[in-house]
């Protein structure tokens, strides 16, 4: 027990932040990182030192989310081959807005689009690997990526145009 509280106590955070990106809110999160380490405790034994152990551990917070994410789906995808368009977002426009906002506007995200963008930009994985994980076709990932992005611009767009107009109206 002392040394599931100690590894607890190490690794909450960096995992509750991963939980952050996939789910919905923070009570979302608190669950998923419950759920997370049940599942490292009760499997703690079949780490065989492949690869790093937080990384083991960040493997199972994610799938924890998805799981859920798979059990909560009730909207099929649909792929609109006209979304495909530019959602760059010019440079240094994330520097201007506070990074709890950036991740609150991805929080937002349906969860179908959050969780494609999350595991491509923030956790590396392919679309092959994405389309494996939850069960889409790597199309169907690359449109939703896209779509992410769109409403990610926009979202972002729309924040710094309230961050210029209560800056001019208090005189900055």
């Amino acid at each position: 027990m002392k040394a599931q509280a100690e590894l607890y106590q190490l690794y909450k955070d960096n995992l509750f932040s991963i939980c952050l990106k996939y789910c919905r809110n923070r009570e979302e999160a608190q669950d998923n990182l419950q759920d997370a380490f049940i599942e490292i405790f009760s499997k703690i034994k079949s780490y065989k030192g492949n690869g790093s152990f937080e990384g083991w551990m960040k493997r199972i917070t994610i799938n924890k989310a998805i799981d859920k994410y798979k059990k909560d789906k009730t909207v099929n995808i649909t792929i609109n081959d006209n979304i495909m368009m530019d959602t760059s977002i010019e440079s240094g426009t994330l520097e201007v807005i506070p990074l709890e906002d950036v991740l609150n506007i991805i929080q937002e995200l349906p969860p179908k689009y959050r969780l494609v963008f999350n595991l491509y930009e923030l956790d590396g994985y392919s679309h092959k690997e994405i389309s494996d994980l939850l069960q889409i076709s790597i199309n169907t990932s690359k449109s939703n990526l896209h779509r992410a992005k769109g409403i990610l611009k926009t979202k972002i767009q729309q924040s710094l145009q309230l961050t210029h107009q209560n800056q001019t109206s208090n005189g900055i």
